[in-house]
């Protein structure tokens, strides 16, 4: 889901938080606790020996070996089936982007995108005719995960609905800093005009005190500022409203300060004893401290706007994002929109997944957050993944060469 512009996955919160959202006494936010899911362990296929490297600015300079074929690698055929369709709605993207991978161009993806316009039949076929695997650096990788989370709203200010939830401010600025050097192209800031000057905007504390007095329109309220909190991590969810209907809301934008986990704070700080490093834990020991826990919160100096929407959460190509197939992953390393093999030592994450969805902690090579839907199933396996295997990304058929290719020429073309 577009979370995001620095805003951290869910899991960065501790190594690996439990999902669950845990109630604090009688109120509207009262609700069941979804167990953390236990996974069925899983052996990964070793990743392909490669010569060690300094680690590339984008996938390209880190360096990309051959996996194994594709016809050997164990995609059920309803997975399969499944990412044919969202690999389908990213071609446009993938056609039109310029990847910052640097490992494919527009018209690399035509033929591949042209098949499955049309596709019917084997899916798994389709994936080993047209694509083949690469694996970028040494392959190992890393996936958390994440879920559309629900917690108690109100679209007015009611009793027990006392937390706002702001819309963009109307004094919130981007700048574009290669607007103005050529060594800044590509980097963003935003803050707002103070008399004549440019200064950060307003970090989380503040907005809590009222800074936002008439420069943002509240578009709800919720009910728990803790779990408010957690869905401002995820950047999008669902507000169940006291009548029952739901509304979603996603991310618009956000404050631009750095996003600090008060997961790993709290057990620095020895507030989590055993048995509560998890999502559950973290939230217990905020409702059972609201005093201590706003100022911990308040620590996380970034805060997310959010917006109605009237579909499904979107990812960062603009696309509906589909459960247990899309992923986020960092473009400088995964085509948006490219489908991925992870072979993990968990079995719910293992699989193909398709590259539509970025993150702020999704940094580097290897590194992936898996999406999971919304409800209790979802928010059990996406809060408690922590997988650890071998990444193999899937790439038009002959990539690997040309790539090869123009490796060998370099030397006479500089």
């Amino acid at each position: 889901m577009k979370r995001r512009g620095g805003i951290a996955a869910l899991a960065l919160m501790l190594s690996a938080c439990s999902g669950g959202i845990v109630p604090h006494a009688e109120g509207p936010s009262t609700r069941p606790v979804a167990p953390v899911r236990k996974p069925v362990a899983a052996t990964p296929i070793a990743p392909a020996p490669t010569i060690a490297t300094p680690a590339g600015a984008n996938a390209a300079k880190a360096g990309v070996v051959a996996g194994p074929p594709l016809r050997t690698l164990p995609i059920p055929a309803d997975q399969a089936a499944r990412a044919v369709a969202a690999f389908r709605l990213s071609c446009p993207s993938l056609m039109r982007r310029a990847d910052s991978s640097g490992l494919t161009r527009g018209t690399d993806w035509q033929p591949a995108c042209a098949a499955a316009a049309d596709f019917r039949g084997d899916a798994r076929g389709f994936f080993a005719e047209w694509f083949e695997a690469v694996q970028v650096g040494d392959g190992k990788a890393f996936a958390t995960g994440y879920y559309e989370p629900e917690i108690a709203g109100s679209r007015d200010r009611r009793a027990g609905y006392d937390v706002p939830v702001y819309g963009r401010p109307d004094n919130l600025i981007d700048v574009d800093l290669g607007l103005f050097s050529a060594d800044l192209k590509g980097k963003k800031i935003r803050g707002r005009i103070e008399g004549t000057s440019f200064v950060p905007y307003h970090d989380r504390a503040a907005i809590d005190d009222g800074a936002l007095s008439n420069h943002a329109r509240i578009i709800a309220w919720a009910a728990d500022p803790a779990e408010f909190f957690f869905l401002q991590i995820q950047g999008s969810g669902r507000l169940r409203l006291p009548d029952g209907s739901v509304m979603r809301v996603g991310y618009d934008s956000q404050n631009g300060r750095d996003y600090t986990g008060i997961g790993a704070l709290m057990k620095q700080r020895g507030l989590l004893g055993p048995g509560q490093t998890s999502m559950q834990g973290i939230l217990q020991w905020l409702h059972e401290h609201p005093d201590e826990g706003r100022n911990i919160m308040h620590e996380d100096k970034s805060f997310v706007f959010f917006h109605e929407l009237d579909g499904p959460p979107l990812g960062a190509l603009g696309l509906a994002v589909t459960p247990r197939v899309s992923a986020a992953t960092d473009p400088r390393f995964v085509p948006l929109g490219a489908p991925v093999f992870l072979s993990m030592d968990r079995a719910d994450a293992s699989g193909l997944w398709i590259a539509q969805d970025t993150g702020g902690a999704i940094r580097g090579s290897n590194r992936f957050d898996t999406y999971w839907g919304a409800g209790d199933a979802a928010r059990a396996t996406a809060g408690g993944m922590a997988a650890h295997g071998t990444a193999f990304v899937l790439l038009p058929i002959g990539t690997l060469a040309r790539l090869a290719a123009e490796r060998a020429d370099a030397p006479a073309n500089p």
